[in-house]
């Protein structure tokens, strides 16, 4: 079987297959991911460079860069991404061209499945028709599923044996042979009615979680209006024992799927005359977040009398979220730019990302989390609360901190140093 693309979808999937058994091969466009995986070293934080190694060294998984290996597999997996176009609008290209791949490969008996995640109806509507093309017909010579990807970067408890897997098929016989597929890789399989069920099952399970960022994010403005401490409160409500799903709030929304993938049930729902008013409005109130950091910044140095321009701001964290290293849609690059404009002299810590390029703005390493580089800073402002750090530390050396994720709730000694979102 096949795996197209190796990313922090593709590679672990790959990885799974192969110690269910299976003989993979994943294809990557990326030559450095390719040499990678022959050199058995990982490059996605949930696999580690020892199970690539004993994979390949058992030949249950190699790397190419050249889509002629399908023609030898009984299974392609399409895991290639699916980002939003400067306009909002969905950009399958990658899918396209995966599937372009394919079909010039496309034999009996081969199984198809997307993961990508995307608005429903692509399955049917763009990979089908492609792969019919050639002659064959989707449910009886081919077989063609959906079946979107649940990954939760860093997450300890949770990866892609134990997390429920989604499967959609064209037909029940295209169903029934993704289920046994995915039957040596996943521990429980969900089957469900249609690709286009499946599909919409990825954009509500992230529409989900943007919609209620998005509400907390507006009770934090709103407990800021107040006088009240949004943590305090959020805290309290969570002590309810039905009824109540606790989401905090934070300097915005980050990642690969939550801010993007709502947007192309949104863009889907535009074509039949129907505005999702909900995605809309967590979408402009999370995109708001960066800017009332800043405000918060500029109240903070303004009780130091000192201006943004010129002053020294550390910023803690630069990854979309704690303990990983992964800076796609990260809010805290918003932070930064706008930080940038006002003429601030910043530098940021993480110990996850060593270096960020800024589009426009230069590139940034990362300094040490010192005593002195917190000293020598005139605002310290948390932006991801990264597990390996010492907050009593932080608290104890830096003169003025602007928190924005709660992570020095319980601090011993200097509260009063300490703002919050």
């Amino acid at each position: 079987m096949a795996v197209i693309g190796l990313g922090y979808v593709g590679l672990p999937l790959a990885c799974e297959f192969g110690r269910g058994g299976l003989r993979v091969v994943g294809i990557d466009v990326d030559p450095k991911k390719v040499a990678d995986v022959a050199a058995g070293r990982s490059y996605v934080q949930d696999v580690t460079s020892a199970l690539i190694g004993e994979l390949t060294r058992s030949g249950r998984l190699r790397a190419s860069g050249k889509f002629d290996a399908l023609a030898d597999c009984d299974a392609v997996i399409i895991c290639v991404p699916t980002p939003l176009r400067k306009t909002r609008d969905p950009d399958i290209s990658y899918i396209v061209a995966a599937v372009d791949a394919i079909v010039p490969r496309l034999h009996r008996g081969m199984l198809v499945v997307l993961e990508s995640t995307t608005y429903p109806g692509t399955t049917e509507e763009v990979i089908q028709p492609r792969l019919e093309a050639t002659g064959l017909k989707v449910g009886q010579d081919v077989f063609l599923a959906f079946s979107p990807e649940r990954v939760d970067p860093g997450n300890p408890k949770f990866h892609t044996r134990n997390t429920p897997k989604i499967l959609g098929g064209v037909t029940p016989a295209c169903l029934d042979v993704a289920l046994a597929l995915y039957g040596r890789a996943v521990d429980r399989l969900i089957p469900v009615s249609s690709p286009r069920a499946a599909e919409m099952v990825k954009l509500l399970e992230n529409t989900f979680r943007s919609v209620n960022i998005g509400l907390v994010n507006e009770v934090a403005l709103m407990c800021d209006r107040l006088g009240l401490d949004v943590w305090e409160v959020m805290d309290a409500a969570a002590t309810k024992p039905f009824g109540f799903m606790a989401f905090y709030p934070g300097p915005g929304l980050g990642g690969h799927c939550i801010p993007i993938d709502p947007h192309y049930l949104s863009w889907k729902l535009k074509t039949l005359n129907y505005q999702a008013r909900f995605i809309e409005l967590a979408s402009e109130v999370n995109g708001e977040m960066p800017h009332h950091v800043v405000a918060k910044v500029v109240d903070a140095l303004n009780d130091k009398r000192k201006s943004v321009r010129g002053a020294r701001i550390l910023l803690l964290g630069v990854a979309y979220k704690k303990d990983v290293d992964d800076v796609r849609e990260s809010p805290a690059l918003d932070v930064m730019k706008l930080l940038l404009d006002r003429g601030a002299d910043l530098s940021f810590s993480d110990p996850h990302v060593p270096e960020i390029a800024l589009d426009g703005g230069g590139r940034f390493r990362a300094v040490p989390l010192e005593a002195g580089t917190l000293r020598g800073a005139d605002l310290v402002v948390i932006l991801t609360n990264h597990s390996a750090w010492d907050y009593d530390f932080v608290v104890r050396h830096a003169g003025c901190i602007l928190d924005t994720r709660n992570a020095t709730r319980g601090v011993g000694e200097g509260r009063e140093k300490i703002r919050r979102l």
